[in-house]
């Protein structure tokens, strides 16, 4: 039994070393430079490994190939293992065959990340025997060997869902939906609308999918497919028996003849998707039987996540918000919503095939000034150069946060919600946002 890991960051030196505990002959390849840690971790466990080449013939004679979530299918090894009938598959799907732990997935194009951190504190602040994984944290795979949880709470992007063959979660939740990644999914919509409802092709009568039913992609794909999962929905304009909803100012979850009820006020999270994060994450709370009152005592409590809507400073009256994790414009149209006052937007990165469209009638109300932040910002200022009074262009965050600095008066917010990806002048989104907190408390 042969194992060969595509890519060797956290998830692949994680499978690598499940692997290798379970007997595989493990050989990690990575077109890329591995990290001097995960080097020395695959040495400790005497792992085969090559960098910066994929040797052909070390790879395909594998009997399964994990690859890692960032590696497109388009690459030419990973055709090669396909033509050749070898299986390519994920971390989740390696790692989940050598579990018994119940898993909750969670995926969706915005709010993942949140809603994943707030279902493991609710779970967590509760007492239960629960690891946290996937597309966050450390490696599911990695858990598997050193851990016993009796559940996992798992982030997963699309990439890891496109390699699933046999894994269900017991209970997923699909926060949204809104075109992004489509370079990975030849430019069709519907292809990665696909790709996140895998999360729910092999659950059964006995699993639950928590979904957003005001989202249009949702609803429309629940109309013209199947699930056998028990459907648990939440709105902030529809009420359901069995769901969750919004009304006077009050969240109310109903599950299995059971009701939970809070006021949206003594939720720590604030803005309308929050309230979404909220409902999708107390009903698994609720399905997993966890008393009202550490609900809603972890429901208050908790920080948020870094990078996502988080303040940093108040400088002369003004806010500085660093929204770093906003990698598409539907991020950035919740962040650019729940802004209450006159907003410089920092934007800007390697665009996925952005409408800037759905963000005009926010950018008019609430933006003021402009500072792009990327190396072609054309299409931003052909979007937006006629309707904001002030924009410039800037290579560094540091010059960025001046440039905004310089446009703001007592009482505004700078903003930094880029709806792009970071590659073109950051290692990732956490790297924009750690300099752009640090070039706010350089001000």
């Amino acid at each position: 039994m042969r194992l060969v890991v595509l890519g060797g960051g956290e998830s692949g030196v994680g499978t690598a070393i499940l692997g290798k505990e379970k007997g595989y002959e493990v050989f990690v390849s990575d077109f890329g430079k591995i990290k001097d840690k995960y080097k020395q971790i695959l040495t400790d466990n005497k792992i085969a490994f090559e960098e910066e080449q994929h040797t052909e013939s070390e790879i395909l004679n594998a009997t399964v190939v994990m690859k890692s979530p960032g590696i497109p299918e388009k690459v030419a090894i990973v055709k090669k293992l396909v033509e050749k009938g070898i299986p390519v598959i994920s971390e989740i799907e390696f790692a989940a065959a050598f579990t018994k732990a119940i898993t909750i997935g969670i995926t969706g194009s915005n709010g993942k990340t949140t809603t994943t951190m707030l279902t493991y504190h609710l779970l967590k602040s509760a007492g239960l025997n629960v690891g946290l994984g996937g597309n966050i944290g450390k490696s599911f795979a990695w858990q598997v060997v050193e851990d016993s949880f009796d559940s996992y709470v798992l982030e997963l992007s699309s990439f890891q869902l496109d390699g699933i063959v046999n894994y269900k979660p017991h209970i997923a939740i699909i926060t949204n939906i809104s075109p992004d990644h489509l370079d990975r999914y030849d430019y069709k919509y519907e292809n990665y609308i696909d790709s996140k409802f895998r999360i729910t092709m092999n659950q059964t009568e006995e699993d639950y999918l928590i979904y957003d039913a005001d989202d249009e992609a949702i609803t429309n794909w629940l109309q013209n497919n199947k699930t056998r999962a028990k459907l648990i929905p939440f709105s902030l304009t529809k009420m359901f028996e069995e769901g969750a909803f919004i009304k006077d100012n009050t969240m109310k979850v109903s599950i299995n003849q059971e009701d939970f009820k809070m006021e949206t006020e003594a939720i720590a999270l604030e803005g309308k998707h929050n309230m979404k994060n909220a409902m999708a994450a107390t009903s698994v709370a609720k399905l997993m039987q966890i008393r009202k009152a550490t609900i809603r005592e972890s429901l208050s409590n908790f920080q948020g996540v870094e990078h996502r809507l988080e303040s940093v400073l108040k400088i002369q009256n003004v806010q500085y918000i660093n929204d770093s994790k906003a990698t598409n414009v539907n991020a950035t149209f919740f962040a650019l919503d729940s802004m209450n006052t006159p907003t410089v937007w920092i934007v800007g990165g390697v665009d996925k095939g952005n409408d800037y469209n759905e963000l005009m009638s926010l950018v008019r109300e609430k933006v003021k000034a402009i500072v792009c932040l990327g190396v072609d910002n054309k299409k931003i200022i052909d979007a937006f150069g006629d309707v904001v009074d002030d924009m410039i262009e800037v290579n560094n965050m540091n010059d960025a946060v001046k440039m905004a600095q310089r446009f703001t008066e007592k009482g505004d917010t700078v903003l930094l919600s880029p709806a792009c990806a970071s590659f073109d002048l950051f290692e990732n989104y956490e790297d924009r946002g750690n300099q752009f907190k640090q070039a706010v408390q350089n001000l």
